[in-house]
């Protein structure tokens, strides 16, 4: 029987100074790649408080103060409880460094370099290491000290603006995905260092900030603006700016996205739905034609989709024009095509032996990345710091006067 294939970064060990949202998703996908991430959060303090942020973030609980949110962005890593503001806490900070390839955190930007966690600070105990970085705005500018969050970046780089019908107030996005974007710029950016860094022998610091990976995915827009002075306006239904029909349309049920992007998808789009006229129709004809008229085309293409449900309309269209039904969250989770494809995975925690996640999107030879839950407060304290070389009454030192 063959061995199982090692995952791609198996032996590769990254500490992360990290808490609730960008810096964790960028981190999830290395542990779920094989790295060993070895989460660093703050000890509790006199039996309160304590861990990642997210820890304490509800509505759902596996246990007294065991979120299930906290689940989502931190599968397969280790936590280690380390006071990095303590000579003993960046003592022990330094022997992981030195066993460790790389160091991630997403901390307010003026923070990294009071806690050590930068290049200038840690080349001295690794000139390989790895220090990627996570801010809102920036680790040296006017900004760096200021806190901000995702909703803030949808707002002020335009996204809100964007986003919503155009006789409507601006609308920020339902999930946090300049947060999300920014983890996995993140994680891109500390892996080609560690390439770099494994030829050179010379570590680096890779920074990105919320407001920048924002502004990046403006995209297309951003360019047709910065060089023709066109401003991308908000399109009713949710269309695209200037294809048409690509858009939302009502139902007999709800409501479908149809996204006749190409001539041809118009083409078979009105064979599909039994109205082969509409292709010659004088008002349709082009796509500059269907553009000028959009409001007509949408107001008849209603008229006509109105008339079955989304179950019927998908089966007319799917694999042939590009087709969605709009799916509320219980449909869109409980659609059997998630199961098909493994999307979803089962694992094992100690309040729960069948907590549901989601599985990683990255396959490999085919096969899904493993999940692990993730871990308890400190759970791996006493492991780590015994790979480290520290001893049972060091250890026992340590907590006591509450470094971990």
């Amino acid at each position: 029987m063959t061995a199982p294939r090692a995952l791609p970064l198996a032996g590769i060990r990254i500490i992360s100074a990290e808490a609730y949202g960008a810096g964790p998703y960028g981190t999830l996908f290395l542990a779920q790649l094989g790295a060993d991430v070895i989460k660093i959060e703050p000890p509790q303090r006199h039996g309160k408080g304590g861990g990642d942020t997210a820890r304490a973030v509800g509505p759902h609980w596996l246990r007294d103060g065991e979120s299930l949110y906290f689940q989502t962005f931190n599968l397969n890593k280790r936590s280690l409880t380390l006071d990095l503001a303590t000579p003993d806490g960046q003592a022990v900070l330094h022997r992981l460094v030195l066993k460790s390839d790389a160091v991630a955190n997403n901390l307010r930007g003026d923070i990294p370099a009071k806690l050590g966690l930068t290049y200038d600070a840690l080349a001295g105990v690794n000139p390989a290491i790895v220090c990627a970085h996570i801010s809102a705005y920036g680790r040296d500018n006017a900004r760096a000290a200021w806190p901000g969050y995702d909703y803030l970046m949808q707002a002020e780089a335009g996204f809100c603006a964007l986003t919503g019908e155009p006789d409507g107030p601006p609308v920020r996005f339902g999930l946090s995905m300049v947060d999300y974007m920014t983890g996995t710029m993140m994680a891109v950016g500390l892996l080609a260092a560690l390439l770099d860094a494994q030829r050179t022998g010379k570590g680096s610091d890779v920074d990105v900030d919320l407001f920048s990976a924002a502004v990046h995915q403006t995209s297309y827009p951003a360019l047709w603006y910065m060089n023709e002075a066109d401003v991308t306006p908000r399109a009713p239904r949710g269309a695209h700016p200037t294809a048409t029909p690509s858009q939302m349309f009502r139902t007999a049920d709800g409501w479908m996205f149809v996204m006749a992007q190409l001539p041809k998808f118009w083409e078979i789009l009105v064979q599909r739905i039994g109205h082969p006229e509409l292709a010659h129709d004088s008002r349709f004809l082009t796509p500059a034609d269907r553009r000028a008229n959009r409001e007509t085309l949408t107001q008849l293409l209603d008229t006509l989709f109105e008339t079955q449900p989304t179950a019927h309309w998908c089966a007319r269209l799917e694999g042939h024009v590009p087709v969605a039904p709009v799916n509320e969250l219980p449909q869109a989770l409980d659609n059997p095509w998630l199961d098909t494809i493994a999307m979803k995975q089962t694992v094992a925690h100690p309040d729960r032996a069948d907590l549901q996640v989601l599985a990683s999107p990255i396959r490999i030879d085919g096969d899904r990345l493993p999940g692990r839950a993730a871990p308890l407060l400190g759970a791996d304290s006493d492991a780590i710091l015994g790979e480290l070389g520290y001893d049972a009454d060091e250890i026992a030192r340590l907590r006591a006067d509450g470094t971990v």
